[in-house]
């Protein structure tokens, strides 16, 4: 059933960009995409970033909790 719904036919896809643009309308279809694809540069971006907090927090994990130490030997 489910590999039924992952194919979408051409009729199916027509109907799809026919609902949008009666939904949002041909001006604001173009800023809606401008603004996802501004959505995913970002997200992509936060994720190749290491911000300096999470260096900190990662290299200094077991050192700056003594309990942790103890845990661990």
């Amino acid at each position: 059933m489910l590999s039924s719904l992952l194919f979408i036919g051409t009729n199916e896809i027509i109907i799809i960009v026919v609902l949008a643009l009666l939904l949002f309308g041909g001006k604001k279809i173009p800023e809606l995409m401008r603004g996802l694809g501004r959505g995913v540069k970002e997200f992509k971006e936060g994720q190749k970033e290491e911000t300096p907090e999470t260096k900190s927090t990662s290299s200094n994990e077991n050192t700056s909790n003594p309990q942790m130490i103890v845990l661990y030997l």
